[in-house]
């Protein structure tokens, strides 16, 4: 941990570049109390990485626009023992063709869960009138238990005993979003669906407008835990394996939390929770180890000045754009107007000796384009323990050039 500033800025893990560190005092001057992990980048307003405690107020663009993206991970009862690589590949072509990658997919599986009972939540309630509920439920059911693309993964882990491992990382996809997006531009006095600006805006619990935000937002945190779980357990059962640990958490969301005697609003953007005991999973990148970690018992001053949190990933070492190259258009129509700083013979030669099986994905998710999470996890300190590491087997991503509105 570096040195913080003296005031709001109780941390700063690891290194950063001056436009993050900006970022986070500027993010300070409002909060009462601030932390940068050690993955953290350039956000929106926020950084991605940063943690901001306020009284009773929320930042709808601190949660972002993927509303509770977030990790999970289950262990199996399967070990990489029980597979040959021939039965890898089918295995990652199956999970490839079964879930549903991508922007604006519907989940098409018989079991999709789309009479989850989230769905009878009186939470919808808080929609503006104009917000056309109906429409918007109809496109969360028919998008729950899909990935999307940019950095949203299904990976297969094995861990030092061999045993699987699957992992997920996505949010609440256009519910989400939708919402995230309504609420900024109702904060801006503009109508729901008003595309505007990415501006601070801090809503009062004891308001209407911030109230009804909160309903929302928790209701896609729902709607993220029931999509990530649905598609996990899905994963096992393709690997014909069955659940023997969940561990679950959200990185883009606000919760009431007690620090230093008192209550506040703790906004994690990119960031873990990781008091004392809780357990995590964290993702590296395509290429590196992935770790399940929980926050140390010592219940340290590290810890708290970190309000209790850790890393969600590796951290972004390039942009999108340094890595692949400056694209033009999306999907079939996408073509790459300079190339960038990764190429696929890079991508191959990094995941080739480590036997990983690729499905999808895209030079801007190249492990050359991230920290290395070991590295970012020792920045932490002594505020988590890592409990085990997962070595990647399988990693399926939507393909190359894949727009989606809806990523974190």
């Amino acid at each position: 941990m570096t040195d913080a500033e003296p005031g709001r800025i109780r941390a700063v893990f690891g290194t950063h570049d001056e436009k993050t560190l900006v970022q986070l005092r500027d993010v300070a001057s409002r909060a009462a109390m601030t932390a940068l992990m050690a993955d953290g980048h350039l956000g929106y307003v926020m950084p991605i990485g940063g943690v901001a405690a306020y009284r009773n107020q929320v930042s709808v663009v601190g949660v972002g626009f993927d509303i509770a993206c977030g990790n999970a991970a289950i262990r199996t009862d399967r070990n990489v023992r029980d597979f040959k690589p021939a039965e890898l590949e089918h295995v990652a072509s199956e999970i490839q063709s079964t879930i549903s990658f991508g922007v604006g997919r519907s989940n098409a599986t018989d079991d999709a869960p789309v009479d989850h009972p989230l769905f009878e939540s009186g939470a919808w309630s808080a929609l503006p009138k104009d917000a056309k509920a109906g429409n918007l439920k109809s496109k969360a059911r028919a998008q729950l238990g899909t990935v999307g693309s940019g950095n949203h993964y299904v990976d297969v882990f094995a861990d030092p005993d061999g045993t699987i491992w699957v992992g997920v990382h996505f949010g609440s996809r256009g519910f989400g979003h939708t919402v995230a997006s309504g609420f900024l531009a109702l904060s801006q006095n503009q109508k729901w669906g008003v595309r505007v600006p990415e501006r601070e805006a801090l809503l009062d619990l004891e308001s209407p407008i911030g109230d009804a935000y909160w309903s929302l937002m928790s209701l896609a945190g729902e709607y993220a835990y029931a999509g990530r779980e649905w598609v996990a357990r899905k994963v096992v059962a393709l690997l014909g394996g069955r659940e023997q640990q969940l561990v679950h958490n959200h990185h883009n969301f606000a919760w009431k939390e007690r620090h230093e005697g008192e209550e506040f609003v703790v906004v994690r953007k990119g960031a873990t929770p990781a008091f004392p005991g809780q357990e995590g999973f964290v993702g590296g990148s395509m290429g590196d180890q992935s770790v399940i970690l929980r926050g140390s018992s010592a219940d340290s001053e590290q810890q708290r000045a970190a309000l209790y949190s850790t890393v969600h990933g590796a951290g972004r070492v390039m942009s999108r754009t340094e890595a692949r190259g400056k694209v033009k258009g999306w999907g079939r129509n996408a073509k790459v107007v300079s190339p960038g700083k990764v190429t696929w013979p890079m991508v191959s030669e990094w995941l080739g000796p480590m036997g990983v099986i690729l499905k999808g994905g895209g030079l801007d998710e190249a492990p050359q384009a991230y920290r290395r999470l070991p590295e970012v996890i020792s920045a932490q300190g002594e505020t988590v323990e890592v409990l085990t590491r997962l070595q990647p087997l399988v990693v399926v991503m939507a393909g190359e050039n894949e727009y989606d509105p809806y990523k974190d």
